[in-house]
């Protein structure tokens, strides 16, 4: 298999991690039919790389350039309505792909943008937008307050994980070199926060009666 027939291989195993995770938490959230399920994993796999191709102006997004793409995401999605009961029992194994996913989508997200020419602080932003855009709108959707706003590990890992992809050439080294570390310091900063129980800082909560007049 050649380097970038492996690459592909990582890319649709990460959509198919992102479907199964993002359909599972859409039905933990909100009671959905077979429709709903289906398009909420399709919007948490994929929803990341379209907008950033969109923001990049590559049109028509890659995503709808190809058929693989969306028949994995769908796959994902019709696994996770037909298997919950067994999937939620299985969190090691989704949380193994679903890091493989973020820190795969975060480091191309970053290098894609950089090869359009956008200098570091927008690659590094775009690459971590490619990592978690998918799940953001995916609870947005579900009425739910973003993962990526409540202190868990989730957008912080995939843009450190850009940012030893952006940087590290900078500094001399080679861009698969950091493109691979970037993806470590990002799947080990999310594992370190699921199983770890790693946060990022939060707001303190300030008490009800302070707001009243």
């Amino acid at each position: 298999m050649t380097a970038q027939g492996f690459l592909l291989l990582l890319e649709l195993v990460g959509v198919f991690a992102f479907a199964l995770d993002g359909s599972l938490s859409a039905m933990r959230a909100a009671h959905l039919d077979l429709f709903g399920v289906v398009t909420l994993g399709i919007v948490t796999a994929l929803g990341g790389g379209i907008l950033r191709d969109l923001l990049l102006g590559e049109l028509p997004p890659a995503t709808f350039r190809t058929w693989y793409y969306l028949t994995t995401a769908t796959v994902g999605a019709l696994v996770a309505f037909w298997g919950q009961r067994l999937l939620t029992r299985m969190s090691r194994p989704i949380l193994v792909f679903d890091t493989i996913g973020l820190s795969l989508f975060a480091v191309t997200g970053a290098q894609l943008a950089v090869d359009s020419g956008l200098g570091a602080g927008q690659a590094i932003l775009l690459g971590g937008l490619t990592g978690v855009g998918g799940g953001t709108l995916r609870d947005v959707l579900v009425l739910k307050v973003p993962t990526i706003l409540t202190g868990g590990l989730y957008a912080v890992p995939a843009l450190v994980g850009s940012s030893v992809a952006v940087v590290g050439p900078l500094l001399g080294l080679e861009s698969g070199v950091a493109a691979f570390a970037g993806g470590v310091v990002c799947a080990g900063l999310r594992v370190g926060g699921v199983l770890g129980g790693w946060r990022a800082p939060s707001a303190p909560r300030s008490a009800p009666e302070a707001y009243d007049e």
